[in-house]
């Protein structure tokens, strides 16, 4: 076992060298590790991939003793496991993935003392007599991993992380590490006072990513693998990681990019050996891209991945931040592509009703509970629910305090204040999925309105120089153009509209530019992003009270070279058009073309489509009859032609349909998915 703990006299950089091989510090890293050594607790927020592992384990090694080391994510404790057994320190692992025999002698050398670093999942400690186990034998140090885990305003909130603050003071006086690579500032202080962290050194940095170009794309989602497969083809872009948002997509895209280059599917549906086989590959450069869902990444150390494509709008910044910063490790220019529109709000919204039912469904569940002990089974038959609508809403009355769930699936009542919390929460994943939205439209530097979002505003005033918005001409997946003679006279109209204001909201100006409407909010917006972009003004987002509500909204405000801008001021305005080798898709908000209606009316059914129809037509008749409403309010016999031509089998698929909403999909979903579902589609349709 390496002992390498500090000596009187040794340096740290002396010790950094022994124990790791490297000559010096990065950025930001040997601060962090002296609080810790010094017996501070330390909250460390720092993007992946720039060596915040290393925080946690030269503080550990300099301390001596054993550092406990809590992590969610079973991958990520491998991987860090066998970096540091390489290196010659002992190293012990208890989770799910291990057999008991390989648990039972894991804590066996911890209460030894043979163990440098004992890693753990969250779970264990909920475990009969572990916790007790720790205490026998304390360590000198411990690193929470993914902390924003334990926040339930965070993007990756995981409820058995919030016990973890109830199970520290028994392992006191040991430092305490809470690691992340992404939490806003509302997460970061959540973080310290669910771990009750003692006055703890606050590290919140290094958010920049100097060598990545991120471009921001409108694209319909059709056109998406196709846009995808043509960036890909390029081998300087590769190796890549491209996120799609079902199985289904990522099995298809994976198929299509088959055909250039070797490359894998990811997703939750394999066996964890085909994962952790693809995983390897790609780690190991026999793969040259994978297609995966989110889960994909997390503790992946490849540090050649030159393009990163998500072809769908993330639910929060914080994990498209956390996708994006998997580009580019080695330092050497990346690039990043989000493909979006506003059908993936629709997709969202669905997901969203689905995961946070009404506060009617949690109350129905309460109302139940008593303080005696019921089966989990015989309360559900009781309420006569739905099996995964009960579940969820019993989930979350846990979550939020109205009930506890012992190991036996014995349910009680608990708090009475659960609504709160509950309610607090579900405005807050609004909150971060209309963020993500308001970035995908943002008229600003994307690399700097990421680090502001994060909280580190001393980097958060200088442009990248190379995203969509600083370089639109470097852009590799959509089009830019010179605007017209009659947008540049907008332009004009608009500086003059500026110079005796301080600054306007977008919709104030278009209101007084185009009172009739001739040109379209969205236009304008557009119009008024390029000149942003040309330096003529700023845009910035605010926010203004109503109602005891926060209303967003955008402001412009005249720059120095916009108040320059006469008729004969040369200035190049650049104007997005639209995803490359594809049709435009302004506006974001137009009723499609009634041309493209009748095309797909004009489609001939096939016998299976025929049959399919039958099917949706006596369902949707008996739907009606059920709600004593017409037919046509289920929906019409328009949607219901579309339905059959799309033959939708995933919630996705259903919502892309036109004139199925999130309210339509959300009450008929699932009787029509079931439906689609027993017909196979016509050939050569899916």
């Amino acid at each position: 076992m390496t002992d390498l703990a500090l000596n009187t006299g040794d340096s740290l950089t002396a010790l950094l060298q022994k124990a790791f091989g490297f000559p010096s510090f990065r950025v930001n890293q040997e601060a962090v590790c002296r609080a810790a050594i010094a017996g501070r607790d330390v909250l460390l927020v720092m993007p992946t991939g720039s060596g915040k592992s290393l925080c946690y384990q030269l503080p550990a090694i300099a301390r001596g003793g054993t550092a406990l080391v809590i992590s969610p994510l079973i991958a990520l404790m491998d991987d860090q496991a066998s970096k540091l057994a390489a290196l010659g320190f002992k190293v012990a692992r208890v989770h799910s993935g291990l057999d008991r025999m390989t648990s039972r002698q894991s804590c066996r050398d911890y209460l030894k003392g043979g163990v440098q670093f004992m890693f753990i999942a969250p779970e264990r400690l909920r475990v009969t007599g572990f916790a007790e186990m720790l205490t026998k034998r304390k360590p000198t140090l411990i690193a929470i991993d993914e902390a924003h885990c334990i926040s339930q305003w965070g993007h990756d909130f995981r409820p058995e992380y919030r016990m973890l603050g109830q199970y520290l003071p028994a392992l006191r006086p040991a430092t305490v590490m809470a690691l992340t690579a992404t939490a806003t500032p509302i997460v970061q202080n959540d973080i310290i006072n669910q771990l009750h962290l003692l006055e703890p050194a606050r590290f919140i940095h290094g958010f920049r990513r100097e060598n990545l170009a991120i471009e921001v794309v409108e694209v319909p989602r059709p056109r998406r693998p196709q846009l995808t497969y043509e960036l890909l083809k390029d081998p300087t872009r590769r190796p890549a990681i491209v996120y799609a948002p079902t199985r289904k997509e990522v099995e298809e895209l994976a198929r299509d990019l088959s055909q250039l280059f070797p490359v894998a599917a990811y997703h939750a549906g394999l066996e964890s050996e085909q994962r952790r086989r693809v995983q390897k590959a790609f780690v190991e450069s026999r793969l040259e891209a994978v297609v995966a869902t989110i889960a994909f990444g997390m503790g992946i150390d490849k540090p050649d991945v030159r393009t990163i494509i998500r072809t769908a709008l993330p639910s929060s910044i914080e994990t498209y931040y956390q996708e994006i910063g998997r580009a580019g490790r080695d330092g050497k220019p990346s690039r990043t592509i989000l493909m979006h529109s506003y059908a993936d709000l629709r997709i969202h919204e669905y997901f969203f009703a689905h995961n946070y039912p009404p506060v009617e469904n949690l109350e129905a569940v309460y109302q139940r509970l008593r303080p005696e002990p019921q089966a989990k089974d015989a309360l559900q038959n009781a309420l006569s629910m739905d099996p995964e609508l009960f579940n969820n809403a019993l989930e979350k009355l846990a979550i939020h305090g109205g009930a506890a769930i012992d190991l036996a699936e014995n349910v009680t009542v608990e708090r009475k204040d659960w609504q709160h919390s509950y309610v607090t929460q579900l405005e807050q994943r609004r909150a971060q999925l209309d963020r993500m939205r308001r970035y995908a439209e943002t008229h600003q530097c994307r690399m700097r309105a990421l680090v502001r979002h994060f909280g580190d505003f001393a980097d958060s005033k200088r442009a990248c120089g190379q995203c969509d918005f600083c370089a639109p001409k470097q852009c590799i997946a959509q089009h830019f153009r010179t605007v017209t003679e009659a947008e540049r006279q907008i332009v004009r109209e608009l500086v003059d509209s500026l110079r005796y204001a301080k600054g306007q909201t977008i919709g104030k100006l278009h209101k007084m530019l185009f009172p009739t409407g001739a040109m379209n909010r969205d236009e304008f917006e557009d119009l008024v992003g390029a000149m942003a972009g040309a330096g003529l003004v700023l845009v910035e987002d605010a926010t203004f009270e109503k109602a005891d509500k926060v209303i967003p909204y955008r402001k412009v405000t005249l720059t120095r070279e916009g108040y320059k801008l006469s008729e004969n001021t040369p200035v190049e305005i650049l104007l997005a058009e639209g995803a490359r080798d594809s049709e435009p898709v302004k506006p974001k908000r137009r009723k499609p073309a009634a041309t493209k209606q009748k095309q797909a009316d004009s489609v001939a059914f096939s016998p299976q489509d025929a049959a399919l129809e039958e099917k949706l037509r006596a369902w949707r008749l008996a739907e009606a009859r059920k709600l004593g409403r017409p037919a046509f309010f289920v929906f019409s016999d328009r949607t219901l032609r579309a339905i059959v031509l799309a033959h939708p089998t995933t919630p996705a698929d259903l919502l892309a349909v036109e004139g199925i909403g999130a309210a339509k999909a959300q009450m008929f979903g699932q009787d029509l998915l079931r439906i689609c579902r027993s017909i196979s589609p016509a050939q050569g349709r899916s």
